[in-house]
Order: C-alpha cells, then structure tokens, then sequence
C-alpha cells in the first residue's frame, strides 16, 4: 500500500509559467534594436553619410522599437505585481536596471563626453516601473486616459523652464538636449501605461492565457528572458566589430565641410525639396566660415545665446534661399 506523502502533493499542483509570446515579442524588439544601433556605429566610424539615423526612416524606426519595448516593460510590470506587488523581486529588478543605466552614463561619458547618454532608455525603465506602481490598480480605461495625456503633454507643454540638465529627464524642453540615447520621461512613460492597461484588459478577458509559441521560436524566447543582458553586451560587440573592421579597412575620410553639409541637407529634405536644401545648407556652412563659428557648432554649445544665434542663421538663410528661388518676389 502506498501512502501519498506531501512532497507528492506539490509536485502535482500546476505550476505559473511564463507567457512565451511576451518573451518573443521582447527578443523581437531586442534584435531591432540592435540591428538600429549596428547602424548607427556604421555612421559613427564614417560608413555612411552623417545623420542617417536620425531622420527619416531610421528616425521613426528607432521610436518605433523603444515605444514596443516600453509597451513591453508596462505588460512585464503589470503581470509581475498586477495582483500583487512582490516588493523583494522588484526592487532586485529595479535595483538592476538603475545600476546598469548609471554604468551607461558613466561609461559614455567618458566615451562620448559630447552626446554621453544621461537619461536613456534604461534610466526610463527604472523611473517608469517605479511609477507605474501607481497605476496598477485603476481602471484601464483611466490608465489609457493618462497615457494619452502623457504622450501629447511634450507637444503642448513644451517651455524654456525646463531649459537646464538638472530638468532634461522630464522631457519638456523647448530644445532637446544632445545624447546618443534620449528617452525622456515625456512623452515615453505613455507607452508603459498604455502596456499597463492592455494587458490588464486582456488578462480580465483571458486572452493572455491564449498565447502560445512553438520549439522555433526557443532563441527569440531565450533573448526576450535574458533582456538586461543582451541589451548591455550587444552594443559594446557591436561597435568593437566595427571598430576591428575599420583597422583594415577604414572609412574614407570626410572634411567637417563635407559631413555638415550631408548632415544638414538630410536634415533639410525633411520638410524641402532637395534644390532648396542644397542651397541653404551652402548658405549655412558659408555664413559658419565666414563667422568662424563652425568650431563652436561641432563643441555642442548649449547656450542660449548660441542657439538664439543659429536660429538667426537659420531664418536668414531660409529667407534668402526662398527668395532666390525662381517665381518669388
């Protein structure tokens, strides 16, 4: 006769599983990113033309997979401590991502002193999922309602107050500061709550319970499980191949004239036509070098009397190119 003993009892209670399709999601958006970044260090080392990645196409990219990842970190929270906040996992969890963000800002500013990385995405994770605590128990409806107002607050709040690095987190100044990796509270928190309250929707209808994945998708999941991880090594991998690269086979070198007028025509053609910009940016870069001022625009003076002076640039530029153009008076 066998008798049921206790430790055959737990075995057989059903165990919590992790939803793998999250974990995809996450490896998914993991790997854009890194295939963005692997872009941009081609445009760091000279590979390709100056400002690329960041307008255009490449611009919206890149918003694009730091929206899903932060869609991501609002699912991962709520399904965490949605029922009940585990105070020992999070704060470990929490502790880990603040650590490796300050590591981030140490390193790149050291690194890249011009455009170090003060509050990137990872500073945003950690601010957002402390935050996010607050809302883990409203309704979804009002959570969506906060994230809304969250995402549209930078285009109608926007103020010179908020015009100084100790205010730059917030996400609210009239001109954004100069980083490799801004992700500022506003308007990205919005994509954390708008996570938040998705998943809360869906996990009150059952849909969550659903998803499913199969073997084919093991190194996505593996990826999406190990996020920290792969998010802190890719980068260094990344740039070190490029930079072993460029030892054998350098990138042909550019004269500051030649990449401020890429840059500024990439720039330009966001909103003109190609004959207009090219124009303008001669005008620009002529009127630099006339001034003697292109060294200072390549030091990242933030200075508001710099950037008053380069808008006036701008304007003068603009009026002058529109008048040159044929058919204007």
């Amino acid at each position: 006769m066998s008798i049921a003993t206790p430790t055959a009892a737990v075995q057989d209670q059903p165990k919590s599983k992790r939803i793998a399709a999250i974990d995809i999601a996450r490896g998914i958006a993991l790997l854009a990113m890194a295939s963005y970044h692997f872009t941009w260090d081609l445009e760091f080392f000279g590979y390709t033309d100056p400002g690329l990645t960041a307008f255009g196409w490449w611009k919206i990219y890149a918003r694009c997979i730091a929206s899903s990842f932060l869609f991501l970190v609002g699912i991962s929270l709520y399904l965490a401590h949605g029922k009940k906040i585990r105070w020992t996992g999070f704060w470990k969890r929490f502790a880990m991502v603040a650590g490796a963000a300050l590591a981030i800002s140490l390193v790149t500013r050291i690194a890249t002193p011009d455009g170090f990385i003060f509050f990137g995405i990872l500073h945003e994770i950690a601010l957002a999922s402390l935050l996010g605590l607050a809302f883990l128990r409203l309704p979804a409806l009002l959570t969506l309602l906060v994230a809304v107002f969250v995402v549209a607050a930078p285009f109608y709040l926007r103020s010179e107050t908020f015009d100084q690095p100790a205010l730059w987190w917030v996400g609210l100044s009239a001109t954004n500061p100069r980083s490799n990796d801004y992700v500022p509270l506003l308007p990205w928190f919005g994509a954390v709550l708008a996570g938040i309250a998705v998943t809360k929707l869906a996990s009150t209808s059952g849909a969550l319970t659903r998803l499913s994945a199969g073997r084919w998708a093991n190194p996505l999941v593996f990826i999406g499980r190990h996020s920290l991880a792969f998010y802190l090594i890719h980068q260094p991998v990344l740039i070190g191949s490029v930079w072993l690269f460029s030892q054998f086979m350098p990138a042909q070198v550019e004269t500051r004239e030649v990449n401020f007028l890429k840059s500024c025509q990439i720039s330009c053609e966001q909103a003109r036509d190609t004959e207009f910009c090219s124009s303008y940016c001669a005008c620009m870069l002529d009127t630099l070098q006339g001034e003697a001022s292109l060294d200072r625009l390549y030091s990242n003076d933030q200075s508001p009397e710099w950037k008053a002076h380069i808008g006036e640039l701008a304007g003068t530029c603009t009026a002058q190119t529109e008048a040159a153009e044929p058919g204007t008076r």
